[in-house]
């Protein structure tokens, strides 16, 4: 006899893409939804598309988004039934998905026991074990000593991989190539899986050799059925962390396609699974595949295996935690097509992908693509929250027009104000080794010049429209423009030098001369928007094109040709002497962030490269050195501490030389 629960009303236990996202299926099944909220999104979009709302605390993620008890209130005040964790936070907390049912209401995801076992990854790594699911050599014993856990790194042998127990998200996570490294190497994973999750638990294991990161989506429900929706290729990654997915992978053959998604039902059949949820794997050179972990969630990137199947996964988890029998069966589902997903990301490519944070001047999504987006234009990336903030997705009928149609699209997307990865994303997907689809894990360490160089020849041509727009006269509203001929000068960026052109003017024909190259832009057309947003048509050594623009004072935002920039014109700003902060000894936070450890004190020695602070933003953490050998004069925050962009943490005196 089936056991089903109607829901009526859904809180959805999260921020963002993933609420809306969740929000949209639910509004279409005829379930009303709840948001929650943090003060710091307060307007946020996902807030206004809820039919209630409840605030449940301050900024911090700990204080409000992964508050139990707050989330708990805030259903039984709404009147809701059921909660839907989304995924990051608490989809993955058993006692989130205990405190939920000891409430009565209904978790839509799986059991707090399913959750535990394959939350702690040695478990997990056991219980695979013993259901015959492959799994890469390693050590998951509950001794956490470094000496044992250097001693079990030697006997697996170098490469190894130290990986949290809890959590994911590449945090805890760090590849040692050799033993001298070991050690510095663990007391940073456990250091970041402490700060993130509560435990500096680790694994050992044996790091596989460039492999694929394959994963299996998984559907079952609580009658023992169980089927695969094929896979999805995520190997495209950053810090452990993906930015591209695709299903299916490019060149899974149906054999291999199958053996692991035996190995995936069987996995989810030995713990009685019940929900949505995904095997990850290791794929080598040899067509061999291991058990990574399990997601026992909803994917960032399900919408690819979506976009395949014609399947919508969060109504699936929605009529399997009813308790309605899963109608479909393994033979049903086909695969049809190629799909692509990346992530938009608020962050710095050329500068390790250092999150980023601040005011989105201007928000416009590409057309005739699939947008999972939590942002508006006026919205703010908090310092807060992990860094992604929308997602573009992509069908075709192969993957080749699915890389042309999402290359297309990107450099459509128009996001300005906040330094993003929009442009690395392009260079990525035009990248030849991407294009022949046999990327690894290790795809963008190894290319990581080719995909963050500069451009000299771009960057003059964008100096150059950034200056007529400067000096335009037309379009701009109240803006004064120069009066010409002029001498600007302009800087790229929050930071480096400015850059000094000259601009003269026939007509609307401008003339922007530098050191050693000069440009003659004709602007075409200009029109300027309700949301203050300019759009310019211009010629450009005989080439015509199109950009966007804001313009705030003596900043101009510009989007030209999927490639976003900021210029500032300082022509009138007060020189500087350019000193450099380490020179000076000045230990700066490199973006907002929080001081999670200071292992100096004033009056301490510390020797070159020594770690005086670390911060943390967006799951990033940032170790600051000192830059040479000397003596800690200041230090001005304490653990705990948020920090702003530029903040001063420390500052260090050289020792004195004889």
């Amino acid at each position: 006899m089936n056991d089903h629960s109607p829901i009526q009303k859904v809180l959805v236990a999260n921020r963002g893409e993933i609420a809306l996202r969740i929000m949209r299926t639910a509004r279409r099944m005829g379930i009303a939804t709840v948001a929650v909220y943090s003060r710091a999104d307060m307007r946020a979009a996902h807030v206004q598309a809820a039919d209630q709302s409840v605030c449940i605390g301050e900024s911090a993620p700990a204080a409000s988004y992964l508050n139990i008890d707050a989330i708990i209130d805030a259903a039984r005040r709404s009147g809701a039934d059921a909660i839907h964790p989304g995924y990051g936070f608490l989809a993955e907390n058993a006692a989130f998905a205990a405190a939920c049912a000891d409430a009565g209401l209904i978790f839509i995801g799986p059991s707090p026991k399913a959750i535990r076992d394959m939350g702690d990854k040695a478990n997990a790594k056991r219980l695979m074990r013993a259901a015959d699911v492959p799994c890469v050599p390693g050590y998951e014993g509950a001794e956490q000593s470094a000496e044992t856990l250097r001693a079990e790194a030697d006997r697996i042998g170098y490469p190894v991989m130290i990986k949290a127990t809890a959590g994911g998200g590449g945090r805890g996570m760090r590849v040692v190539f050799e033993r001298h490294l070991f050690a510095e190497a663990l007391r940073a994973a456990q250091s970041e899986a402490l700060s993130a999750f509560g435990s500096a638990a680790v694994i050992i294991e044996r790091a596989v050799q460039q492999p694929r990161h394959i994963e299996i989506q998984v559907v079952a429900d609580r009658y023992g059925h169980a089927i695969h929706l094929g896979e999805r290729d995520c190997s495209i990654q950053r810090r452990h962390q993906k930015v591209i997915e695709e299903a299916p992978g490019p060149g899974i053959d149906a054999r291999t396609r199958a053996a692991m998604g035996r190995a995936a039902v069987a996995a989810v059949k030995a713990i009685a699974y019940e929900g949505v949820g995904t095997l990850e794997f290791l794929l080598d050179g040899n067509g061999e595949f291991y058990f990574m972990e399990m997601n026992t969630r909803l994917q960032v990137e399900h919408p690819v295996t979506e976009a395949i199947t014609g399947l919508d996964l969060v109504a699936l988890q929605f009529e399997i935690a009813m308790g309605q029998p899963l109608a479909l069966r393994q033979e049903d589902i086909r695969l049809e097509g190629h799909a692509i997903e990346v992530r938009l990301c608020a962050e710095d490519g050329a500068a390790d992908f250092m999150p980023q944070s601040g005011v989105v001047a201007l928000w416009r999504a590409p057309r005739e693509v699939r947008v999972e987006s939590g942002i508006r234009s006026g919205d703010e990336i908090s310092p807060y929250y992990d860094s992604m903030f929308a997602k573009l997705v992509v069908h075709a009928a192969d993957r080749d027009t699915a890389i042309r149609r999402m290359r297309a699209a990107l450099r459509e997307t128009v996001v300005l104000g906040v330094r993003t990865n929009l442009e690395f994303l392009g260079r990525c997907l035009a990248h030849p080794a991407f294009a022949a689809g046999a990327s690894d894990t290790g795809f963008i360490a190894r290319h990581y010049a080719a995909l963050t160089a500069p451009d000299p020849a771009r960057l003059w041509q964008d100096t150059a429209l950034a200056a007529a727009l400067l000096s335009h006269p037309g379009g701009m509203r109240d803006i004064p423009s120069r009066r010409l001929p002029a001498l600007l000068a302009l800087r790229e960026g929050e930071e480096g030098d400015a850059v000094a052109v000259r601009v003269l003017r026939e007509n609307c024909v401008y003339r922007v001369s530098g050191d050693d190259a000069a440009l003659e832009i004709a602007l075409l057309d200009e029109t300027v928007g309700d949301d203050a947003a300019g759009q310019v048509s211009y010629l450009l050594d005989g080439v015509a094109g199109r950009a966007v623009y804001v313009r705030a004072g003596d900043v101009l935002h510009l989007h030209r040709d999927g490639v976003a920039r900021r210029f500032q014109d300082v022509s009138l700003s007060a020189r500087t002497d350019g000193a450099d902060d380490d020179a000076n000894g000045e230990l700066r936070a490199a973006t907002s962030s929080r001081v999670i450890e200071v292992r100096a004190a004033e009056g301490d020695r510390v020797a070159r490269g020594d770690v005086v602070a670390i911060t943390e933003a967006m799951k990033m953490q940032t170790q600051h050195v000192a830059p040479f050998d000397g003596v800690v004069q200041r230090v001005l925050v304490q653990a705990g501490d948020q920090a702003n962009a530029r903040a001063l943490l420390a500052v260090l005196e050289p020792l004195a030389t004889a």
